[in-house]
């Protein structure tokens, strides 16, 4: 899914790539899409071929330094689906080896750029909400059963919805806000015979007293606000929608002028308090959103070397926190 959705698409759409080649292993099914790609049957036979020079890995979290390691070895740029790897000793192996080889290492955040993302940050970056005291960021879904992914349900490495949502949720806030002064995580195991958590809960510190808390559920019935900012001077509250996820699930093209356009039933409200005591209530609309923006910035780091959005830094801190034992 995540090859057919979030990356063949944007691949094929952006002129400085060419979408040459994909690992199919059992069902070969690009080529209806793609006429001219090439399917190959593993990982090593793509590698081998010299013409490709990125690599994108979206294989299980389990795999991911396996991949990108083998990767760099061939001399390819990569861009890799979070997690980026199951411990920061990993991460900081494969940077090592990208920089003794001379290739690149980008990282697929894509939430940075979901439309209800851009609002919060667009509302932030307004000053109507004054100083901010408190920001709670959710990512839930009802899932009750254990599903069939046996990399996300068996405990092997990064398998469990931290790993699965909490990239996710933890970029967007480093996005914003930096690394965190001090963090403190929850865990849950809730739904019968799990083996791996399906809940958990981050509190991050930052100075100025601003307390941040993002969290994430596998048994909500009823999705409670994506996004919900407190100021001195007002509240901001944002329902989470993945609409190109949506799309492109259901087919719609990157040239359909629907793409990327929230329902206006989501567009988040502002509510803003002044000196008088006076409150007055507006709703925000979404900008369009994209992916594109993500692959023009490993264009550009790439054939330009610009810096790429998501630092090293960001992912390190963002692997720190995931890594950090439960608090009591």
């Amino acid at each position: 899914m995540s090859g057919k959705v979030f990356h063949a698409p944007f691949l094929d759409a952006h002129p400085g790539f060419n979408l040459k080649a994909i690992v199919e292993r059992s069902k070969k099914t690009a080529v209806n899409d793609y006429p001219n790609i090439i399917s190959y049957n593993s990982v090593d036979e793509l590698l081998a071929d010299a013409e490709i020079e990125l690599v994108v890995i979206n294989t299980p979290n389990n795999l991911h330094y396996e991949h990108a390691k083998a990767a760099l070895n061939n001399h390819k740029h990569i861009l890799v689906e979070k997690p980026f790897t199951a411990t920061t000793a990993q991460a900081k192996e494969l940077f090592e080896l990208a920089d003794s080889v001379g290739k690149q290492i980008f990282f697929y955040q894509n939430r940075r750029w979901d439309s209800d993302f851009t609002s919060v940050r667009n509302v932030i970056e307004s000053g109507k909400l004054g100083k901010l005291v408190e920001v709670h960021m959710r990512y839930d879904r009802y899932r009750n059963v254990i599903g069939p992914k046996a990399f996300k349900e068996n405990p092997v490495e990064a398998s469990g919805l931290l790993y699965d949502l909490g990239p996710h949720l933890l970029d967007q806030v480093i996005g914003l806000f930096g690394k965190p002064l001090s963090y403190n995580k929850i865990l849950g195991k809730n739904r019968a015979g799990t083996l791996v958590d399906d809940y958990f809960s981050i509190q991050l510190s930052y100075s100025d007293s601003l307390n941040v808390f993002v969290t994430s559920s596998m048994l909500v019935v009823n999705p409670q606000a994506g996004f919900v900012l407190h100021g001195m001077n007002g509240s901001f509250i944002k329902h989470r929608t993945d609409i190109q996820e949506e799309q492109l699930l259901a087919g719609m093209k990157l040239s359909d002028p629907a793409y990327g356009i929230e329902s206006e039933s989501k567009d988040g409200v502002l509510t803003t308090i002044d000196a008088d005591g006076n409150k007055t209530e507006e709703t925000i609309p979404s900008e369009v959103g994209s992916y594109l923006p993500l692959f023009e910035a490993v264009y550009q780091g790439i054939v330009n070397n610009k810096p790429y959005p998501v630092s090293r830094e960001d992912v390190l801190t963002q692997m720190e926190i995931i890594e950090s034992p439960v608090t009591a």
